[in-house]
């Protein structure tokens, strides 16, 4: 992607200016889903899911893309799960060597989720399924995790 530096700085700023506005937590997620998507080529899929009360499911949050049957992850299932199981950002450069990958669509050949902590605890994770193989970089996971890091704000 050319330019990539750039239109990560822009859309850290966009993502200030998302979560410091006027509106319900969700509808600022969503909008945020709709930013990364139409903003960086290669996230097909952008979406959020929520720690439940439990803390031990995820819940589908707000996200734009196919419609996924996986609404409620166990943590420790797919990589969503590991994620929040193992409480790091996941890059996962081909989905067909994830023996328990839990797919949304054939067309994704790539993943990257990154958990959501407020006060030492995950309430949340950023997942990102992409259509290119391998396309995630080091920048990928320092610009989402910095996104992560204003998305908290509306936890």
């Amino acid at each position: 992607m050319r330019d990539k530096g750039r239109i990560f700085a822009q859309a850290v700023i966009k993502v200030k200016e998302i979560v410091d506005g006027q509106g319900h937590r969700d509808d600022k997620l969503m909008a945020i889903c709709l930013l990364l998507r139409d903003d960086v080529s290669h996230y097909h899929w952008v979406g959020f899911y929520l720690v439940d009360e439990d803390g031990k499911n995820l819940l589908l949050g707000p996200y734009v893309g196919q419609p996924t049957r996986h609404v409620k992850i166990p943590f420790g299932q797919g990589v969503c799960g590991l994620a929040a199981e193992e409480k790091r950002t996941i890059m996962v450069p081909d989905v067909s060597k994830i023996l328990n990958y839990l797919s949304c669509s054939p067309q994704v050949k790539s993943e990257m989720v990154v958990p959501i902590f407020k006060d030492g605890h995950m309430v949340g994770e950023l997942d990102i399924d992409s259509h290119t193989a391998a396309p995630f970089t080091e920048e990928d996971k320092d610009f989402l995790e910095d996104v992560c890091r204003e998305v908290v704000k509306l936890f």
